[in-house]
């Protein structure tokens, strides 16, 4: 498991945002920012849970999600964003919101073009 980066809800545009359809969500990439931030500004009909929305969250990149998140709260089941990583969010016994990442092209990419 290694640090990715920290996600944070906004309610201001940021510059090089990216759309994600599935979750009705723009985000910005956590490796343009000095301190790994990923800012996060939901659309009003996004369906990601309250949990996700209204918390922050740490990201981690692991070899399996499945091997990870044993004994964790599921929050939203793993799923491929844009073509580079797949994802799931979860959640640990005190409250912290966990996101694993297993990247598909590296662990450098990001979105190829805007959704």
């Amino acid at each position: 498991m290694e640090f990715d980066h920290v996600g944070m809800k906004t309610t201001e545009k940021k510059e090089g945002e990216s759309w994600v359809k599935a979750s009705r969500c723009w985000v910005t990439s956590p490796k343009e920012h000095p301190f790994h931030v990923e800012w996060l500004r939901y659309e009003p009909d996004s369906t990601v849970p309250e949990a996700i929305k209204e918390r922050a969250h740490i990201a981690f990149r692991v070899d399996s999600i499945e091997e990870s998140s044993k004994d964790l709260k599921v929050l939203i089941e793993p799923w491929v964003v844009g073509d580079f990583v797949r994802v799931g969010f979860f959640e640990y016994r005190d409250g912290t919101v966990v996101e694993f990442m297993e990247y598909i092209k590296g662990k450098d990419a990001w979105f190829s073009e805007k959704e």
